[in-house]
This record gives C-alpha cells, sequence and structure tokens, in this order.
C-alpha cells in the first residue's frame, strides 16, 4: 500500500515564507521550535505501528508557550501535535508536521487534601503521581500497565484505564477539574466558580455550539440508547458522547469531551483528580487453564466472586513469559500448548474482608477446570513475579518478535458472556490470515482484551493481508456488540472506523465537537475524526535491524523516566530510534541525512550517556542501552587516547596518586586560573577529552598503600578481601569527614573482625574508567591484574571481596562474571549491615532527619535495602526523595560534562531543598560530589555517619 505522495509545504517552508512576506501579522514562530534533523528523527517514533517524521519539534514551557504556538499554528494553517509519555500504540502522538513536547517542562505533582485529591501536569507519570499519593493510603484510579512510563496528559487524552478500574474509576469518572488550552489560544480552568461564564464570554461559538449539540443528542432517542449501550463497556473509539448525557454545563461537557479527545480538541495542561483508596489487603493467583476456552468461559463466576483483575494470557503469552529469569513458578515445567491463564487478584481494605473474599473464591478455583492447583496467596514477592510477567507482556511479547518485523498491538471490548466466542473467532482470523505467532491479553473482567500481530506490514501482499484482517476483525466485534477500542485510543488506527461503530448521526455529532473546538483543523488531523477509509493502512514502521544489545526495543519509552540525559539530550529509547533512523536513512540512500545524524550523535547519543544501566532496569526485554554506547565507544575510540589510558592502567598507582595531589594543588589556587586551564585544554583537546575544573571538587584523598595487609581487630583470620576504592583515593571526603574508607576501618575494629587489603592495592581498579571509555586494552590489563591479587588474597576465592564505592563493587562484580570466576563480591554498606551492625549494640541516632541518594550500581545490586538499614541507625528519620535518579556523575563523565549532572539532578536538587534535611548521604564519592554540587549541601558516605554514631 503506497503512502500518501500530496505535497505540502513544510515547517522550514512555511518559516521561510513567514521571513520573507511583508504581509504576515505579528505572529512570531514558537520558542524552542527545532528542525535539527536529530530531534526530528529522535521525536519520530512512539510504541505504535506508525512512522511519521515531524517537520519540527517544540519543548513548551508553559500553558502560554502552548498558546502562542496555537495562534502561530492558526496563522499559519501548520497542524500540531503533542507528546509526553509516548507510550500511544494507536498512532495519536505521531505527526509529520510539528510536535511539541508537553513532558520536559510539565511535571508538578500537587497533592491535596490528604491525598483526597491530587492536581498534576501532562508530563508527570502515573507511578510518579502514585508514589507522591502513597504516603496518604490514596491512588489515582486508572491503573494502566505502562504506569512507569505512561503520563497524565497521555492517559487524560485516551481515557486509559488498566487492571482494575474499569469504567468507574477512569479518568472521566473520577476527573474533578482540567486546565486547557483551546486553539484559539483561550485558557480555560474549570474549577474556577466562573469557569462556564468565561468560557461562555471567551468562546461563544463554542458554547451555544455545545448546547445545541446537547440538545440534538439528548432528543434523539436512538442516539441515547446508543450512547448507553457503547458507554456500558470500555470505549475510546470516537469522542465521549456521553458527556452530552451526563452533564448539564457546557464547560463541564466540554472538558468531559475533551478526556479521551487525543489531542484533537485542546492540550491539557493540569488536571485534577479525584483519588480512589488503596485496599492493602491483597491476595494474588496465576490460575493456569488447559486452554483459552476454558479460561475466558470461567470468567463471569469469578466476577460474580468480586475479583478485582482478571488479566487473560494466551498460550502464546505463557511461552514468551517462561523464558523470562523470574518467571512466575505457575508456568514453569511445562511445554506450552493450548494453555490459558488468569491473574486473579482479590483485594480489600481489613483482613477480614479479605479473608471473606480468599474463602469464596478459593472454593470456586477449586471447581474450575484447571491444568494445576490455584492457591490465592498474600506473600508479596509471588505477587509482584505474577505483576510483573503482567506489566510487561506486551513489551516482552514484542520483544521476541523476528529482528525486522512490527509489532502491532490492538485492543478491543465485548461484552463478558460473548469473550469467550470472540477469542475464539479471532484465533480462526490469526489462522486465516496467517499471523501465526499473534498472542492475546488482557483485562477479562471488562470483557477487554488486546491481541499482537507481527508481521513486515511492507508491499501489496502483506498490506492486503491486514486489510482483510481488519475488515473481517471490525466485524467480528461490532456484530459481538463490542466497541473497536476500549483503553488504547482511536488513533491513526481505527479513526476510520469511527463511523461504523457509531453511525452517521453521532459521528456528523463528533465533526461538529471537531469544528466547533477546532475551526482551523491544526490539532492533530487523521486522528479521531478521518473520512479517508484507507487512512490506517499508511505510514507503517518498518524497522531497521541494528547492533544486538538494542534490536530488540519496541520504543515503548518505559526506560525514559529512568534515564538521566532524558532532558539534556537523548532518552534511551530515542538513542535506539536514531541509529534505526540512521540505518534507514542509508536503505534509503540518503547518505547527507546520515552523516547529519552521526555528526550530532557523537553528543547527543554517546558523549553524554552516562552507561549507567538504569534503563536495563525499567526495560521489560532488559535492554541496557549503556551496552549500545559502550560499544559505539570502542568501535571509535581514538587510538592516541586508548594508549594513554592503556598505559595508565599499567601504572595505575602513581596515576591516581598524581590526580590526587593535583586536586589538592587546584584546591589551594584561585579558582578562577585552574578553570582557565581546564577550559583552554577542553578547547584544544575536547570536553569529552579533559575535565571542567569547579570549586565543588575536593581535595586529593590518602593513598591506599599504607592499608595493604590485615586491617581490624580481634585474634581470628580475615574474614574478606577488602579493596579500598581508588576512588576514594583520588577524590577527598566531604568537608569535615573522615572518608568512607577510615570509617569503614574503624567500623570493624569496633566489632572485633578482620579483613585483608592485597598487596599492590594502589595498583588496583574495579576497570569502570575503561570500559564505560570503550578502551578495551586498558581494561584487560587491569582485569588480570585485580584477578591476580584477589585470587591470593581470598584463598583461592573463600572470602568475599568488598569494596567501599557502590560503582566499584558492581565492577569487581562485572570483571570476575566476564572471567567466569565464582568469586563472591559484596559492598561494604551491605557488608558492615550483615556483618558488623549487629555487633555494635544499640546505636543512638545522631541526626533527627537524614536525605539518602541511593546510586544506580546500589540499585542495580540490590544494595538499597542495606542502605536504608544503615540510614534508620543512624538518623530518627529517612527519606529518599520522590524525584530520586541517577546522579549521571558518572565516573568522570560529571567533569567531563557537567551539563548531565545538572540536568539529571535538577528535579531531586529541587526536592532535596525542600526536605531540608539535618544530614545528606549516599554510597559512592563522585555520586556524592554530584549531589553535593547539585543542592549546596554536603552529602557524605553512610557509613561515615555510622562510625560516628558509634564513637566510644
Amino acid at each position: 500500500m503506497s503512502l500518501r505522495s500530496t505535497r505540502r509545504p513544510s515547517v522550514q517552508d512555511t518559516l521561510l515564507a513567514r521571513h520573507e512576506s511583508r504581509r504576515v501579522g505579528d505572529t512570531q514562530p514558537p520558542a524552542n521550535l527545532s528542525t535539527r534533523a536529530i530531534d526530528r528523527v529522535a521525536y519520530a517514533s512512539d510504541a505504535s505501528h506508525y512512522l511519521l517524521t515531524p517537520d519540527a519539534v517544540i519543548i513548551a514551557a508553559d500553558p502560554a508557550a502552548v498558546a502562542d504556538v496555537f495562534r502561530w499554528a492558526s496563522d499559519t494553517g501548520t497542524p500540531v501535535t503533542f507528546r509526553s509519555g509516548g507510550t500511544s500504540l494507536s498512532g495519536q502522538a505521531s505527526t509529520d508536521r510539528v510536535l511539541v513536547d508537553t513532558r520536559k517542562a510539565f511535571r508538578r505533582i500537587d497533592v491535596l487534601d490528604g491525598g483526597t485529591r491530587v492536581r498534576a501536569q501532562p508530563g508527570a507519570t502515573v507511578r510518579q503521581v502514585n508514589a507522591r499519593l502513597a504516603p496518604t493510603g490514596h491512588r489515582l484510579g486508572p491503573d494502566p500497565a505502562s504506569e512507569v512510563a505512561c503520563t497524565i496528559g497521555g492517559v487524560v487524552a485516551n481515557n486509559s484505564s488498566g487492571m482494575a478500574c474499569g469504567i468507574v474509576e477512569n479518568t472521566y469518572r473520577t476527573l474533578e477539574s482540567l486546565v486547557f488550552v483551546l486553539p484559539s489560544g483561550t485558557i480555560v480552568d474549570t474549577s474556577h466558580p466562573d469557569a462556564n461564564a468565561r468560557l461562555r464570554d471567551a468562546e461563544p461559538e463554542l458554547f451555544e455550539g455545545l448546547l445545541r449539540l446537547q440538545r440534538r443528542v439528548t432528543r434523539n432517542p436512538a442516539s441515547v440508547q446508543a450512547i448507553r449501550r457503547l458507554f456500558s463497556m470500555k470505549n475510546t473509539m470516537g469522542y465521549a458522547v456521553n458527556a452530552f448525557l451526563d452533564f448539564e454545563s457546557p464547560v463541564q461537557i466540554l472538558s468531559h469531551l475533551i478526556v479521551g479527545s487525543e489531542g484533537t480538541l485542546a492540550f491539557v495542561a493540569e488536571a485534577t483528580y479525584r483519588t480512589v483508596p488503596i485496599k492493602p489487603k491483597v491476595a494474588t493467583t496465576l490460575a493456569v487453564f488447559a486452554d483459552l476456552d476454558d479460561a475466558a468461559r470461567a470468567l463471569p463466576a469469578l466476577v460474580s466472586s468480586r475479583a478485582a483483575t482478571l488479566e487473560l494470557m494466551d498460550a502464546a503469552s505463557l511461552r514468551v513469559g517462561q523464558g523470562l529469569a523470574d518467571a512466575p513458578p505457575q508456568i514453569r515445567g511445562f511445554e506450552v500448548a493450548s494453555e490459558a491463564a488468569l491473574l486473579i487478584e482479590y483485594q480489600a481494605a481489613e483482613q477480614g474482608e479479605l479473608d471473606e473474599l480468599v474463602a469464596r473464591g478459593a472454593d470456586l478455583l477449586s471447581e474450575l477446570p484447571l491444568r494445576t492447583p490455584a492457591d490465592l496467596s498474600q506473600d508479596a514477592a509471588e505477587r509482584a513475579l505474577a505483576w510483573k510477567l503482567r506489566k510487561g507482556l506486551y513489551t516482552s511479547v514484542a520483544g521476541a518478535r523476528p529482528s525486522g518485523t512490527t509489532a502491532l498491538l490492538e485492543d478491543i471490548v465485548v461484552p463478558v458472556p460473548a469473550l469467550a466466542p470472540t477469542c475464539a473467532s479471532l484465533q480462526e482470523l490469526f489462522a486465516e490470515y496467517r499471523y501465526g505467532d499473534s498472542v492475546i491479553f488482557g483485562h477479562a473482567k471488562d470483557g477487554n482484551i488486546h491481541f499482537m500481530l507481527t508481521d513486515r506490514f511492507e508491499g501489496d501482499e502483506a498490506m492486503g493481508r491486514f486489510s482483510g484482517f481488519t475488515e473481517a476483525m471490525v466485524d467480528l466485534v461490532l456484530e459481538a456488540g463490542g466497541n473497536l477500542k476500549a483503553e488504547h485510543g482511536t488513533g491513526r488506527a481505527m479513526a476510520p472506523y469511527v463511523r461504523r461503530q457509531y453511525g452517521d448521526e453521532l459521528f456528523e455529532v463528533m465533526r461538529e465537537i471537531k469544528r466547533l473546538c477546532d475551526p482551523r483543523g491544526i490539532l492533530n488531523p487523521g486522528v479521531i475524526i478521518e473520512e479517508d477509509p484507507a487512512a490506517h493502512l499508511q505510514n507503517f514502521k518498518q524497522p531497521q535491524p541494528i547492533e544486538a544489545e538494542a534490536d530488540r526495543c519496541v520504543e515503548c519509552g518505559y526506560c525514559e523516566p529512568a534515564c538521566p540525559s532524558k532532558d539534556l539530550t537523548l532518552t534511551p529509547r530515542q538513542r535506539i530510534v536514531v541509529r534505526r533512523g540512521m540505518q534507514r536513512a542509508r536503505a534509503a540512500g540518503d547518505e547527507a541525512l546520515a552523516r547529519d545524524l552521526e555528526g550530532d550523535y557523537d553528543y547527543e547519543g554517546v558523549d553524554t550517556c552516562a552507561v549507567d544501566g538504569m534503563c536495563q532496569t525499567a526495560c521489560p526485554v532488559l535492554i541496557n542501552t549503556g551496552a549500545l554506547v559502550k560499544r559505539l565507544r570502542r568501535e571509535n575510540q581514538n587510538p592516541v587516547l586508548a594508549a594513554g589510558w592503556g598505559a595508565a592502567a599499567k601504572a595505575w598507582g602513581p596515576v591516581t596518586r598524581a590526580g590526587s595531589m593535583a586536586l589538592t594543588g587546584a584546591d589551594r589556587m584561585p579558582v578562577g586560573a585552574v578553570r582557565a586551564a581546564t577550559s583552554l585544554g577542553r578547547g584544544v583537546l575536547g570536553a569529552d577529552t579533559v575535565p571542567a575544573y569547579s570549586r565543588d571538587l575536593p581535595p586529593g584523598g590518602p593513598a591506599r598503600r599504607p592499608r595493604a595487609g590485615l586491617i581490624g581487630s580481634g585474634g581470628a583470620g580475615p574474614i574478606a578481601v577488602f579493596i579500598p576504592a581508588c576512588v576514594n583515593s583520588m577524590f577527598g571526603p566531604a568537608a569535615g569527614g573522615i572518608g568512607v574508607t577510615e570509617a569503614f576501618v574503624r567500623l570493624i575494629e569496633r566489632a572485633g573482625v578482620r579483613v585483608i587489603v592485597p598487596e599492590g592495592v594502589e595498583a588496583l581498579c574495579c576497570s569502570t574508567p575503561w570500559t564505560s571509555k570503550g578502551y578495551t586494552g586498558g581494561r584487560e590489563t587491569m582485569a588480570r591484574r585485580v584477578i591476580a591479587a584477589v585470587t591470593a588474597a581470598s584463598d583461592g576465592g573463600r572470602l568475599p571481596i568488598v569494596s567501599d564505592a557502590a560503582s566499584c563493587t558492581e565492577g569487581f562484580t562485572h570483571i570476575f562474571e566476564d572471567a567466569d570466576l565464582d568469586l563472591p563480591t559484596e559492598d561494604a554498606v551491605a557488608f558492615i549491615a550483615r556483618t558488623v551492625l549487629p555487633s555494635l549494640g544499640s546505636v543512638k541516632p545522631i541526626v533527627d532527619s537524614l536525605v539518602l541518594h541511593p546510586t544506580c550500581s546500589s540499585t542495580q545490586m540490590g544494595l538499597d535495602p542495606a542502605l536504608a538499614t544503615i540510614g534508620a541507625a543512624v538518623a530518627t528519620r529517612t527519606t529518599v526523595p520522590d524525584a530520586w535518579g541517577c546522579c549521571g556523575f558518572a565516573g568522570d563523565r560529571g567533569m567531563l560534562h557537567p551539563e548531565l549532572t545538572a540536568s539529571a539532578t535538577a528535579a531531586e536538587a529541587a526536592e532535596v531543598r525542600e526536605l531540608a534535611g539535618d544530614a545528606h548521604a549516599s554510597c559512592n564519592r563522585t555520586c556524592e560530589i554530584g549531589m553535593t554540587r547539585a543542592t549546596g549541601e554536603d552529602y557524605r558516605h553512610v557509613l561515615e555517619l555510622l562510625e560516628e554514631a558509634t564513637r566510644p
């Protein structure tokens, strides 16, 4: 199927014409408008199966800036589309005109009235909002599986629901008020007492038009009947015309029409929700049935038993789930043939209520045709495993697709009694149209299922099959009395079918809604209202195979909130998307575009990546984009620098001492002179080569050599090999501190234990400096030296290896894993919490309020519980900021590119200033420096505080 070929002026053409024309009015191009190729390509993709590359990207700063964009767009006739979280699955967040990012500057969250209400901007994710609400015992009603990445803007725009909220706790039902910007530039706050009058005065045609449509709908019995039936289920097809029946005032009708309007009527700048109480008592099971039909036919009884969630997974889903490292035990140990599973959960406010639900559910489960018994468990770890499988199912299944194919996810809803035959008919359609790897899963309690097709949707044969399948699927769902979209939104995927679902009368009402709100048609054309019957077959994404580390990426964006560079340059998803864009440009013969992208990628994609691996912690298919960046650094390493770092590995002891002395000398000199010298070096040799000096860098630290041998107290032999981290030797402690190495030594002496420090410790390093920079030669040199030293010191591996910087502990772990050596490694924080703290007796807190900064390494190694344990020992109250994230210092990256750390820490630093803690601590020296720089507070290693709290 061919793409649209109609030539229309690009944004660049429009800007040029406006610049040259003397007849243009006062409207100026919006601020922060970029037409750089790398920005356009980076924003081109979302999780949908469509690919449209915008002409320009705008980072909007506030509602007034959006109003300016609207005035400019109306003046120039330029279409505008909004993007926040970017997990859109139906193409509603893609455009080939102007894309406006509404995530970076719209993240404020205000908890109101003890958590019974919450006000949030469109860039805040559902998980971030719920984290702020959690201490109050409340949460948002909508509970989408993509909560880690999906934002309030997307949740409102799609009227997203999820596993448990159904149609009673979605945005439409729990919305209290909106602040939105109309295409005219009018800003409306529906919470204002005079909102209705203000809307009438500012937008009289719109106001009267809504009243006229309300009369038209309510006076037509057929329309009323159709609306009642279609909205008795989940329904995100078309506009929420049920608002004409549910509300009286035009401002309330309009605000609820905007819910689910997918950015086609207005921009939502703020939403205030009525929250729902958290039900803390939970029991969960994963029930495996012989086949999908058995599972579907069990639904009515399970719904009647008051199950809160009933999540369906078919055989193909279970096969993918079995391949996960932490697959739930219920789906292990057998070869999946036709089996299907239901994730069943009961929720209650009190234990007695839960006990009743569990008893009822257990009786029912005992009567169902299960493959194996299913026990309802209240164990949090078991529940987490089951939900990790379900919430990551889309991306896990999509990640398992053949390279070069597209994953296309659709969702439908039918009345629950019709679900079993609908699923059976869908499977027949999969076979008929040769979609052999298709999967079915979803929210079975609501009759809402998702199904995924994987194919290379290219060429007449493939697109003809897809067109035939879609037509048959539409007929199937509508004949079953269902809706063609339940929660993913109409988007581009189902826009041509809105008329078929609603009929001519209600479709014309929707067209009039669009005309009244957006008379110039500038907002997201092609979404929801679309007359071209083949529009859904155009602009399909054709994935380009890239490096193996990232090829499985489905561009879902789950990784983005965890990325230190997300507000500075590229996110992990965008790094991958741009790599695919380069390949696509080369395949099309556009070498100029490929070179343009490559030129900007060095800084945007490589230099400013912290390679911290936090993206992997959020990725359902465990992609570590940092591994890709390390590969690129290896493949493009500067031979002169590689040789220099190789030489440094051979003489690491003198190098670290020289670095330490240089920092001490710089600390004694005028800061301007030192900064001028480093600035000159950066100008000559490059910003990615010479560190930038700033006054917040401490003087050098003490040498490690005197520590070699047995240290500690007591007559017994050593219980661990201790490698003081070179980073603590290079950088001295925070002002007034003794440093973590000295604190560790004093603590083990007080506990009466001994450790051994290897001979030649001054020359040892975890190899992270070479690994992160891609200098393989130096890394191999250091790894061999470390293995030889610790093998000898640990009595052939009998003793665990302990280091006193979290990133260094992680680095040593990787050295041993890469060499296939079974050498147990433990961070000093965990070692002290496990072996020393119990021996120290009662510890009296020395501070009232401690603010903790976990690190990327401590998080990935599972060290944070030990960090919290030490924190709780030294402080009456410990807090990890909600906005916590990797500081982006990344060894020396924060000195080479201080803008990375400044951007990565901005949100956490703002929260830290509000917390006003008595003390601040972390578990890695460079991270402590980064956080000190960001907040102005002295961050120390948490073991320094413990040493101080246990002094005689």
